[in-house]
């Protein structure tokens, strides 16, 4: 006779009968509780937004991060537990200083994802730098490789990692998928992308938005910062939600 669900679902690196480890669709579970976070690739560079939940009058929206610059041009947006996220974003900055100082070349973006997968399939393990559970965290990774390619990727707990055109994760990312889907078509442009992104975020957002309860990142080819990351200020996010 099999056990039941709950003799497989306490341990981290135990397969049920079915083949599945409970543990690990937890955790994917409870990406589905964070900030709903979207990203968008095109020809001419990727955009990230992400929803800023302000639970509190009296919190400082600027001290909510959550889409961080990983090297000048790759920057990162996650949902779910952000304490989890840190250590694997702490880790993609070392390994792109690593590569860099050691072959005086950019890291590609997928290769940094490769090096966090790496490490968010480490847990259970024995070893005292481990997690002792999966890491309860999604992240899209965005950036411009020295080729000049733009790359979306998104990671989830189980260590997977996939391109992809169009992105959504967190709470409402269910529905901000099905949208991307019907609006996302690869000949848009740069600026069509973020105007895509923050269209398809109003619409799974509870609170009305602006720029204090959103964060926009972009890395843009074709210019003088080509393929650099940065955060948008808030005055051009202010004149891209009037347009909306």
């Amino acid at each position: 006779m099999f056990q039941s669900r709950a003799e497989y679902d306490r341990g981290v690196n135990v397969f049920s009968p079915e083949g599945r480890i409970f543990q690990v669709e937890y955790a994917i579970e409870a990406i589905k509780l964070g900030s709903t976070a979207i990203g968008v690739q095109t020809k001419e560079g990727v955009c990230l937004a992400v929803e800023r939940r302000i639970t509190s009058s009296l919190m400082i929206p600027s001290s909510i991060e959550k889409i961080v610059e990983v090297d000048e041009h790759i920057g990162c947006a996650m949902s779910g537990l952000i304490a989890d996220s840190r250590i694997l974003i702490d880790h993609a900055r070392v390994e792109a200083q690593n590569h860099w100082f050691t072959f005086n070349e950019k890291m590609s973006v997928e290769s940094v994802t490769q090096s966090v997968s790496n490490l968010a399939l480490s847990f259970g393990e024995t070893d005292r730098n481990s997690m002792s559970r999966p890491f309860g965290v999604a992240i899209l990774m965005a950036g411009v490789d020295e080729n000049g390619e733009s790359v979306l990727l998104h990671m989830d707990p189980s260590g997977t990692y996939l391109k992809y055109g169009a992105k959504a994760i967190g709470a409402g990312s269910e529905g901000a998928q099905a949208t991307l889907e019907e609006q996302y078509h690869k000949s848009m442009t740069l600026d069509e992308g973020i105007k895509l992104c923050l269209t398809v975020l109003k619409q799974v957002m509870e609170e009305k938005m602006s720029s204090t309860n959103i964060e926009v990142g972009v890395c843009r080819k074709n210019q003088e910062d080509a393929g650099k990351f940065h955060l948008m200020k808030k005055e051009p996010i202010d004149e891209l939600i009037k347009t909306l």
